[in-house]
């Protein structure tokens, strides 16, 4: 693995005219989910039983809007029976995790999120990333400019259960490390400009990483396996356990720091 291996997804990501009624869709019912759940949160007390609800509550309303606005169009959602096949990844497919980041929810933090995504022949066209608690929604439809890389890099990674690796990557990068929850709020704080890298590896499915692939794609970041290799979703199998996202000026010394590190193989 090395620099001239480094893809960072198809060239169009969705922001074309064509995709306009999909980029305000996305947005429109990732935010709708969103005001859900902060209305749940306000009348319940934390806990588990708090993200139970909030996870069925968003998922029938983000599920039930999809097919309202396109029939046609299959849907992908984590709180879906995963044991109906969900045939070719040719065509479209939304994509969506109606509360990433339940834990956090159910504790009251604000480091969850709401994904919506199109994929397109496998390539994630369209997506939106409601932050409810911090009253953001990020969409491919109005992406954000990249911001300039800080001088020291800032890599988010899990609060409970960082890879083993972490270390060794944000030593070889000069970074320093930033806990928060969900796979969402990490690439959004990277869209954000507020950290410039996260990687992940150990487990994740094709929700978990969609919405906010598909946003930081159309801002211009850098995204990928480990390998370096395109992620591709609508896949027969939803596991995609691992992923880099970051600016795209650290997107060689990040593949780099990973190869060195022994974690550049794809799970």
């Amino acid at each position: 693995m090395g620099g001239d291996r480094v893809d960072t997804g198809p060239a169009d990501t969705g922001h074309a005219d064509g995709w306009r009624a999909e980029h305000q869709a996305a947005a429109d019912i990732a935010e709708q989910a969103g005001r859900l759940l902060m209305e749940l949160s306000a009348r319940t007390g934390p806990g588990k039983d708090r993200g139970k609800e909030g996870d069925l509550l968003a998922h029938q309303l983000i599920t039930g809007l999809i097919a309202e606005r396109f029939p046609d169009d299959r849907i992908r959602s984590e709180e879906a029976d995963q044991s109906t096949p969900l045939g070719t990844a040719t065509g479209r497919v939304w994509i969506v995790d109606p509360l990433d980041g339940t834990r956090e929810f159910s504790e009251g933090r604000d480091d969850w999120a709401v994904h919506v995504a199109l994929a397109y022949d496998g390539d994630p066209v369209v997506g939106a990333v409601a932050l409810p608690g911090l009253g953001l929604v990020l969409g491919t439809g109005a992406p954000p400019p990249v911001a300039p890389a800080a001088d020291v890099p800032r890599m988010v990674v899990s609060r409970s259960r960082p890879p083993a690796f972490v270390p060794a990557v944000a030593e070889r990068l000069g970074a320093v490390t930033v806990p928060m929850g969900s796979a969402g709020a990490k690439i959004a704080a990277v869209i954000r400009g507020q950290a410039e890298v996260y990687v992940h590896s150990g487990g994740q499915y094709e929700w978990d990483s969609a919405a906010p692939v598909a946003v930081a794609l159309a801002c211009g970041l850098h995204a990928s396996r480990l390998d370096g290799t395109r992620l591709r979703y609508a896949q027969p199998d939803p596991w995609l356990p691992d992923l880099v996202v970051c600016h795209p000026d650290l997107a060689v010394a990040v593949t780099e720091a990973l190869e060195a590190s022994g974690v550049s193989d794809v799970a």
